[in-house]
């Protein structure tokens, strides 16, 4: 009977081990969620940061080619040109 006794105390011990472990890995899950949002919003915000600078830096590219730089006068030529394409369709529809 003790034989029974024995293999039942066991079992009951593994089993609490086992639910131990268990939650030890839920509590490690909701970390490394939360961890896992952390790292989205950075990413996110440094998506956003780089949008922002890489529009100050065609800005930038432009001014400079308007104030005699050599560099990029193709482009900026080719936006003024369309820029104006745009103010003559403005003042077509508005003269009709």
């Amino acid at each position: 009977m003790s034989n029974i006794e024995d293999i039942v105390d066991s079992l009951e011990n593994k089993i609490s081990k086992v639910l131990h472990k268990l939650e030890l890995l839920k509590l490690a899950n909701v970390k490394l969620n939360e961890e896992l949002e952390v790292s989205k919003q950075e990413i996110l915000s440094q998506r956003k940061h780089i949008a922002n600078w890489e529009e100050k830096y065609e800005a930038l590219k432009m001014a400079n080619t308007i104030l005699g730089s050599d560099d990029n006068k193709r482009e900026t030529k080719l936006k003024i040109n369309a820029l104006i394409r745009d103010i003559d369709h403005c003042i077509g529809q508005l003269s009709d």
